[in-house]
């Protein structure tokens, strides 16, 4: 199965702003439209977690190590979700990856690896 596909990650210094992409290359238009798309992290020997989220009316959610710094959002026309995340921290750094919520456990991806510097 083709994956969503997540990019925009690299190396950053504390304090700095990256912005996330996630596109979904399998669903149809409607099918990604009807999803509450998330946005995951996951830093090895730690359990994955749910940072962000946008539901089919935009509603979003965040965790509350984000909320003020991290914005999540959606083009359904593209099949794309975001996350831009400003005044990182180096606790930020993670692999992120995106999945429906909850998430379909045979569509993870690669995601993409944030690495904050202090």
């Amino acid at each position: 199965q083709v994956q969503f596909v997540a990019s925009g990650g690299g190396l950053v210094q504390a304090g700095g702003s990256r912005r996330l992409s996630c596109r979904d290359h399998r669903s149809i238009t409607s099918t990604f439209n009807a999803n509450t798309m998330g946005w995951y992290r996951q830093v090895p020997g730690k359990e994955r977690e749910l940072v962000a989220s946008i539901g089919s009316g935009q509603a979003v959610n965040y965790d509350d190590s984000v909320k003020g710094r991290f914005t999540v959002s959606r083009d359904n026309a593209r099949k794309t979700v975001y996350l831009q995340m400003n005044s990182l921290k180096p606790e930020d750094t993670a692999v992120y990856v995106c999945n429906v919520v909850p998430p379909n456990t045979n569509r993870w991806g690669q995601g993409t690896q944030v690495t904050v510097s202090g």
